[in-house]
């Protein structure tokens, strides 16, 4: 079932992502590129530009509850209390002990 709502999210992100690029902006959008320029004659300007706006709404809605239902109800769950590799510190013998340096005098000062 996982595998199975992740595809679908996957194709329904993919037709958003088309439906989004279909319609015109100020500068004609990238419609054209896509050969989308030539879809307002099948329904008219007014018609194509409504009927992306809502499959865009459509799809968006779609998308944001099925990317809540994976993850609220679908994610395989595992153990709630793992330590993470900074909680849990550098093991004792990890590091050397350190040494202090020699301490040099500086030239020209007693």
């Amino acid at each position: 079932m996982y595998t199975f709502a992740i595809i679908v999210e996957v194709i329904i992100g993919v037709l958003l992502m088309l439906a989004i690029l279909m319609q015109s902006s100020k500068g004609g959008g990238l419609a054209g590129g896509f050969g989308g320029a030539n879809i307002g004659t099948v329904f008219g300007v007014r018609r194509t530009s409504d009927f992306l706006t809502k499959l865009t709404q459509w799809l968006a809605g779609i998308f944001m509850v099925l990317a809540l239902v994976i993850n609220m109800w679908l994610l395989p769950r595992g153990e709630m209390k793992k330590e993470s590799v900074i909680q849990s510190g550098p093991p004792s013998t990890a590091l050397p002990p350190t040494q202090q340096a020699p301490v040099s005098p500086i030239p020209g000062s007693k």
